[in-house]
């Protein structure tokens, strides 16, 4: 992906939001992830260095703002360097 963009999925899953890439992919798939404001519902959906993504963390809505992607899925103080933390609401039941 061009201009510093990543895949969605992967890049959840490099940020250690989740434990596997095909979770976070399920997730996105599931219209759980919205990014700048829009539902997203394709994994391969590009994310960029300044996007805000929120996607649920258990009883959670979660917002983080995308720094730059990812290479690898490595330890956590790597990984948040990938993401600023924008907190975090519980999520609407439904």
């Amino acid at each position: 992906m061009d201009g510093g963009g990543q895949r969605l999925d992967k890049w959840l899953f490099f940020c250690r939001f989740f434990k596997s890439r095909s979770l976070a992919a399920n997730v996105v798939e599931g219209g759980g992830v919205r990014l700048n404001g829009l539902a997203v519902a394709k994994p391969a959906h590009g994310v960029r260095p300044g996007d805000r993504v929120i996607f649920p963390a258990g009883p959670y809505l979660r917002t983080v703002e995308m720094l730059a992607p990812g290479t690898r899925r490595g330890p956590a103080s790597e990984a948040r360097r990938l993401y600023r933390d924008l907190g975090r609401e519980r999520a609407p039941d439904g």
